[in-house]
């Protein structure tokens, strides 16, 4: 487990880290007030559901486009651009909520905005990742990437819960500008330890697109591991599939419901860190087992008949499918060659979160119907592509191996 922390060694990739934890809750907490000022405003879960759609669309229609673009651009200057852009767009609408003058198109233009900055920043924070801390610590990045994401889980709510009660929602939308600021200043100081490939010229840009297609396509481990990554998407809609299962499934209340989905929580953070502490490359058939792992562990919870085998069901689903998610990325940026590497990240990117408005609204229709088959859909999902991808989880990513040469 020690080497779930290789890459803080690092003392760059330290103050990178504690950024991310503040960046990542202060996200989570403009999340909580959004959420709570469209049902002040309409009193309609859908339109939750719009906003958070239009956030992921654009990176779900032009992830590869974006990706692309990391690729022939400074990564650390553009990082800083969309720091410095998504800090704008909170502080507007911080102004605006405070001044009374928000309507509920502004927020969805502000949510289609910050969709578009979110596509470009997603393929460049992991490139620029990888150049800072190098393929040797990649694992234990990646890994500590997924503690950070599940930290902000709580701690932004909790920041929102107090800022909401206290002073309102316009000053969870300041709070979460203000947190985009260390990273800011951090990119203006932090400088790659080796050089970063040379940058490809945007009139080949439309040629690489179909390359990186074409690659991704003919690679069956990179196929599968963004083909489970998409899918995978189900089981982390938590918001969706979740609030049904506990109350028509399990018949809890409120409190019951907030203790089911934590579950996942407690289990996701043992889960990065067994991906963070990987030897090395992740091999693909630890992906493959992984997946295995996950999708049983979803139908289990979701046939369970009794509330306390569905919360431990949701220790180990948050556990199997965090490690499986971690190192499918992983295996992913290591196969990707040099000078495709954002591409690569964009398509990934495209796949997960960019699935999230399709998945989500596959397994809230699923919800309807039943509330167990919402949340064991993406269970069965993943266990019928697993059987199609399993000999292909047996091999040496083709891509992996062209990189690493002789």
């Amino acid at each position: 487990m020690l080497r779930a922390f290789e890459s803080l060694r690092d003392p760059r990739y330290r103050w990178w880290f504690l950024a991310q934890i503040l960046s990542a809750s202060g996200t989570m907490t403009s999340a909580v007030a959004q959420s709570w000022l469209v049902l002040n405003m309409t009193g309609r879960a859908v339109d939750i559901a719009l906003i958070t759609a239009l956030m992921f669309l654009p990176t779900l229609i032009a992830g590869p486009w974006a990706g692309a673009l990391v690729d022939r651009v400074d990564v650390r200057r553009l990082l800083l651009a969309t720091n410095v852009a998504f800090a704008a767009l909170a502080a507007a609408q911080a102004g605006l909520i405070a001044g009374g003058g928000i309507r509920l198109w502004m927020l969805y233009a502000f949510a289609a905005l910050n969709g578009a900055v979110f596509a470009l920043d997603q393929p460049a924070r992991q490139v620029y990742v990888f150049e800072l801390v190098g393929p040797a610590r990649l694992t234990s990045a990646v890994g500590l990437y997924e503690v950070v994401l599940n930290a902000s889980r709580a701690l932004g709510p909790a920041v929102g819960g107090v800022l909401l009660a206290t002073t309102g929602i316009a000053s969870c939308l300041a709070f979460n500008a203000a947190t985009y600021l260390p990273t800011a200043a951090l990119l203006l100081w932090l400088r790659p330890a080796a050089a970063p490939p040379p940058r490809t010229a945007p009139a080949r840009e439309p040629r690489r697109i179909g390359a990186g297609l074409a690659l991704v396509r003919r690679d069956p481990v990179l196929l599968s591991c963004i083909v489970l990554a998409a899918v995978s998407g189900m089981v982390f809609n938590l918001a969706v599939t979740t609030p049904l299962f506990a109350t028509r499934a399990l018949h809890l209340g409120g409190g019951g419901y907030g203790a089911f989905t934590a579950c996942f929580g407690l289990g996701a953070l043992p889960g990065a860190f067994m991906a963070a502490s990987t030897n090395g490359a992740p091999a693909p058939r630890l992906v493959r087992n992984l997946a295995l792992a996950t999708s049983l562990s979803v139908l289990a919870t979701c046939l369970t008949p009794v509330a306390a085998g569905a919360f431990a069901g949701m220790v180990v689903v948050g556990f199997f499918s965090i490690w499986l998610i971690a190192t499918a990325n992983t295996l992913v940026q290591l196969a990707a060659p040099a000078g495709m590497r954002g591409l690569i990240m964009g398509i990934w990117a495209m796949a997960l979160p960019g699935c999230n408005p399709l998945t989500g609204l596959l397994a809230g229709a699923a919800a309807q119907v039943s509330a167990r088959a919402g949340l064991g859909l993406g269970g069965g999902l993943m266990l019928l592509l697993l059987a199609a991808t399993w000999p292909a989880l047996s091999r040496r990513p083709a891509a992996a191996a062209a990189v690493a040469g002789p």
